[in-house]
């Protein structure tokens, strides 16, 4: 006999986030491409994505050049459980945790959760760092100029022109092998 099925549990909240990408070991191309590949492979399909950019390390300086990169992604995953699926990503792409704005194979912050503010021991959305970081900032002036920050009322390109980091971000040109 079949059970009754109501239409709400066949639709599923569909959730959009912004997510920070960035790798400064080995390939650093190759580890972008790579985190996209199992981000896909973990339930998010990746709406939009900005070019890429070599950008100077940011807190730690004495390390090699990023490659950053700014994506949108939709999924079904809570903030929590994205931001769990994120450490699995990044420990098996090699990602080892020793110390804060070290050196790292692959680097994914959340960086909103549409236009909600969440506030945990976990996570804190908007993450808390967005406004001064220019490395974020360039990236995400490119695919939503006029995204208004829900903390700080102002658009990115108004935090892109408040920013007093002095780190260089310079696009890089496309390249077949590299997501746009």
């Amino acid at each position: 006999m079949d059970h009754p099925i109501s239409l709400n549990s066949l639709y599923m909240t569909i959730n959009r986030y912004i997510l920070g990408l960035g790798s400064n070991l080995g390939d650093r191309f190759s580890r972008l491409i790579e985190a996209h590949v199992k981000l896909e492979e973990n339930g998010m399909s990746i709406l939009r994505a900005s070019s890429n950019y070599e950008t100077e390390p940011w807190g730690i300086i004495n390390q090699p050049l990023f490659i950053n990169q700014t994506i949108e992604v939709a999924t079904v995953l809570s903030p929590r459980q994205l931001l769990d699926i994120i450490h699995k990503i990044e420990s098996l792409m090699g990602r080892i945790r020793n110390y804060k704005y070290e050196a790292r194979a692959i680097d994914i912050d959340i960086l909103f959760y549409e236009n909600y503010q969440l506030k945990s021991n976990a996570l804190t959305l908007p993450h808390p760092e967005i406004s001064k970081r220019k490395f974020v900032l360039v990236p995400l002036s490119e695919i939503y100029p006029n995204l208004i920050h829900p903390v700080y009322q102002k658009t990115i390109l108004q935090l892109l022109e408040e920013c007093k980091d002095s780190c260089a971000v310079i696009k890089i040109e496309k390249n077949a092998a590299i997501p746009e």
